[in-house]
Formats: structure tokens, sequence, C-alpha cells
């Protein structure tokens, strides 16, 4: 087979390895992707096999270290939750009184969101509070006291 021809094999198949990234996340794949397209332009520019395979071997290898950290701290990140639901557990402070049985405002991770108490006790502005749960776009809090314990009976110290 001649290089250049095999070059373009490569290329091409760089590009639809690379595309698998898209079905099979985690930055796992697309390293691979990426030696195949290097290796392919080495040999579309007259690289002869041998090399080819061995620049797709150590792009391959590089790309992978390159990309593991970047992909840490992507998959660090779904693990707590994925979109809103990364809030639950999370602290924060009331803005807006949550009467009874309604909603109010609360500010956590320094986003304002929408809430509701939990217990139905209502929360007055400056409670500290724990979101337990989302509700499509509201949250779902209780009280914290001072030593971040829940504690919805008693009124929050200010």
């Amino acid at each position: 087979m001649d290089a250049e021809v095999l070059g373009a094999a490569l290329i091409v198949l760089g590009v639809v390895i690379s595309a698998l990234e898209l079905v099979a996340p985690g930055l796992i794949v697309l390293p691979f992707g990426l030696g195949a397209i290097l290796a392919g332009v080495a040999g579309v520019l007259g690289a002869p096999p041998m090399i080819q395979i061995v620049i797709f071997i150590i792009g391959s290898a590089a790309f992978f270290l390159a990309l593991r950290p970047l992909a840490k701290r992507l998959n660090a990140g779904t693990q707590d939750g994925i979109g809103s639901n990364r809030l639950i557990g999370s602290e924060g402070v009331v803005l807006e009184d949550i009467p009874h049985g309604e909603t109010g405002i609360v500010r956590i991770e320094r986003e304002e969101w929408r809430a509701e108490s939990a217990t139905g006790i209502p929360l007055t502005e400056g409670t500290k509070i724990r979101v337990i749960e989302v509700r499509g776009t509201r949250v779902v809090v209780e009280t914290i006291d001072t030593f971040g314990t829940a504690n919805p009976e008693r009124p929050p110290i200010r």
C-alpha cells in the first residue's frame, strides 16, 4: 500500500474515531483518533508505513497522557450530581423570607434560587440553610445551626 494512501485512510479513520468520543465520553477514544490523524498527516507528507505506526503509537500515548488531567476534572464534576442536582447538600442563606407553604429566595454557591422549607416552618432572611432536594426550578431547604447540623425545630441563631 502506498504511504500517501495509507496516510489519507488514517486521517479518515482518525476523524471517525474522534467522533466516537461523542457517544463514549470520558476522553478515552479521542487520543487514539488524534494519534491516527497525526500519523495520517505524516503519511500524506511521505512517511513510510512503519514510521506512521510508530507516530500513531507515540502520538496516541502522548495525547492520552496530556488529556488525562482534563478527563479527571470533567469526571469529578459529575459525581456529586448533574445540573441543579449538584446543589444537594450545599449550604446557603435565605435572602427573602420563606413563609409557611410558600417560596422565598435563597443564595447557594453565588446563585439565587427560589426555595421552599422542607418542614413547612417559615424561614426568615439571614437563616442558614442546606439544600435537601431539587424540584424543577426550586430547591427544598432545611435550616442548619451554627455547627452545621440540621435543626428544623429551633429558630436560627443570627
